[in-house]
């Protein structure tokens, strides 16, 4: 069975209507998880939790897509 994994993370926004961090080492890592409805739950309990400030965004990254084991490698990642 393929596992997919989502990564919820979220931080202050520069700009509420823009994706840019105000301070990169400011990003909370909520946590990993094995499913997007678990993942969801956690973004939503981290956006109501922090509902007050309009800057901050929490996301759900579908941390599965980045890599698919069965696909042969792309030139540059032999690189390395």
């Amino acid at each position: 069975m393929t596992q997919r994994l989502h990564l919820v993370f979220g931080g202050e926004l520069v700009d509420p209507t823009k994706n840019v961090f105000k301070d990169v080492n400011d990003i909370k890592i909520v946590g990993m998880f094995p499913d997007y409805a678990s993942a969801y739950d956690a973004w939503k309990s981290e956006a109501q939790r922090t509902v007050d400030n309009a800057h901050m965004r929490f996301f759900i990254a579908h941390i599965h897509r980045l890599r698919d084991e069965e696909i042969a490698a792309s030139s540059t990642e032999e690189l390395g």
